[in-house]
């Protein structure tokens, strides 16, 4: 009886999340030709087809599906196992900050990813504005840092890119025809710079409402109807609505959540968790240019 090749089998488990060989070799930071290659000895290894032709692309087979469901098995086994075996080696206390408007969104998804492959790890959580977080992870009271502000000085990864939009309350009545009411967070914020130049470059005439130190005093402005303000996606609740060029308003750029490590960590767990997070959830984004990074992020 043959062994199967457990890189081989995570490489199919890949191919099928991401749909295409080009899409696996993203995420496992490998060649095309090495995918190619990969797939070619699993099929002789099980001498059956994998993959089958459709137009331009390869798909996984009736075997390829069967095969998949078997690989997310035996890679959950053997990452289990080689968690437990590390166990000792990761115990200790990690520090991440969060924003506010992505504490229900993209920190629950990195808290369940680090619980999961470091169950041993102690968390300590601090959710504030993401200026603050880059002064605390600076200052050294952050190991890990969530945050929209860009920073060469440190080593770091985008989560994720959210569309930024107009939001209001669902009752608030939009005028085209006057003066934007505005609400905004206290300097320094990502969003009130990016609603005022998006306004000033469209010549939009706009007026200030209402300004809050916290999101929790713009999510409470908003939803009494004092104005519209500038949030990415993240801040969208059931009781808003998103307005948009038909209500006069000129469109906004996206913005990105990074994930920050500072840079003077001696801790080897810090490291673990952060290598461990870009490689479980995916991310593609850790070798981009720090110009072109700080492009997107104005």
């Amino acid at each position: 009886m043959r062994n199967l090749d457990l890189d081989l089998l995570r490489t199919l488990a890949a191919i099928d999340q991401a749909q295409t060989f080009s899409g696996a070799a993203e995420r496992l930071h490998k060649t095309q030709s090495a995918i190619t290659q990969q797939m070619q000895r699993l099929e002789s290894l099980v001498g059956l087809p994998l993959f089958e032709k459709q137009g331009r692309n390869k798909l996984l087979s009736p075997h390829g599906r069967k095969l998949v469901d078997y690989a997310r098995h035996m890679l959950a086994i053997n990452d289990e196992a080689m968690r437990a075996m590390q166990d000792g080696q990761l115990e200790g206390e990690l520090r991440l900050g969060s924003p506010h408007d992505v504490a229900d969104t993209i920190l629950p998804t990195v808290l369940t990813h680090i619980t999961r492959w470091s169950p041993r790890v102690r968390l300590e959580i601090r959710v504030d504005r993401s200026p603050f977080l880059m002064n605390a992870l600076r200052a050294g009271e952050l190991d890990l840092c969530i945050s929209t502000r860009f920073d060469p000085a440190y080593e770091g990864v985008i989560l994720r890119t959210s569309p930024t939009a107009w939001i209001a309350s669902a009752a608030y009545v939009h005028d085209a025809g006057a003066p934007v009411p505005l609400v905004l967070a206290d300097e320094p914020s990502l969003f009130r710079r990016l609603a005022l130049n998006a306004l000033e470059q469209a010549r939009v005439p706009w007026q200030t409402n209402y300004v809050a130190p916290n999101l929790v005093g713009i999510r409470a402005a908003v939803r009494a109807g004092l104005g519209v303000t500038a949030r990415s996606i993240e801040f969208l609740g059931p009781d808003m609505r998103v307005l948009g060029e038909k209500d006069g308003l000129p469109p906004l750029p996206d913005a990105n959540y990074f994930l920050w490590m500072r840079g003077d960590s001696i801790n080897p767990l810090t490291r673990y968790v952060f290598d461990m997070l870009i490689a479980k959830m995916g991310l593609t984004d850790r070798g981009t240019p720090a110009a072109s990074m700080q492009a997107r992020q104005f």
